[in-house]
């Protein structure tokens, strides 16, 4: 029976990848970086410490790390902030709703800051339904390795067999798979992510509300 839900958030409660890709690969190619897009892609669901050295490596180490990390920060919250509620996918509230009355308990498990977590939730009107919230960033160790989903499983007061992970990034799905957590990918075919190692697939949270829903009463009736 499933008691718990671990939320990854960016390109899970929000379509923010593609707000996220489309300004970090205008950065690059401001830098001049002339190759692929889809080898930027490969920082989908890192910390922002390993986002920036990933770059800092595609780059040759031609532009400082420093610059790079300045020059991020100044585009997304300065000159193109985001707005979490706007892009937020459609239903998440509701969704949420209907978890929390089936009784489950809900994490927020991101490799963003915890203050980017925290803000964006708050701004969804969301944040009210999470029993536990953490950062990879406060983590030894950050996806793909399982450390803040072990953390989740362990404050939750669960079992890993009664938990669900829900990602979208190649990062994520591995973090949930070497936690021994049974892994729930959403569909996303834009950005090259390698969803072939996750339990099961899903369009939204909406066919993942229906998934717990189902296995539930199943698991009910015996």
């Amino acid at each position: 029976m499933i008691k718990a839900v671990l939320f990854d958030m960016d390109g899970i409660l929000y379509d923010s990848e593609y707000f996220y890709m489309q300004g970090t690969v205008a950065q690059m190619r401001a830098y001049g970086y002339d190759g692929p897009a889809k080898n930027i892609y490969r920082i989908i669901g890192t910390t922002m410490q390993k986002t920036y050295e990933m770059l800092y490596d595609m780059l040759d180490g031609k532009v400082p790390l420093d610059v790079i990390r300045e020059n991020n920060e100044r585009y997304f919250n300065v000159e193109h902030p985001i707005h979490f509620k706007e892009i937020m996918f459609p239903g998440v509230p509701q969704a949420l709703q209907q978890m929390k009355k089936m009784g489950l308990k809900l994490a927020v498990c991101s490799a963003s800051s915890y203050d980017l977590i925290v803000t964006s939730l708050h701004e969804m009107g969301i944040l009210e339904y999470f029993d536990f919230i953490e950062s990879g960033e406060n983590c030894k160790r950050s996806k793909p390795y399982p450390d803040i989903y072990l953390l989740a499983q362990e404050a939750l007061q669960v079992r890993k067999e009664e938990c669900l992970v829900y990602e979208d990034s190649t990062a994520g799905i591995q973090a949930g798979i070497s936690a021994g957590i049974r892994t729930v990918a959403r569909i996303d075919n834009r950005f090259y992510q390698d969803q072939s190692k996750a339990d099961i697939l899903v369009k939204d949270i909406h066919e993942l509300t229906e998934l717990i829903r189902k296995e539930n009463n199943y698991a009910g009736s015996n």
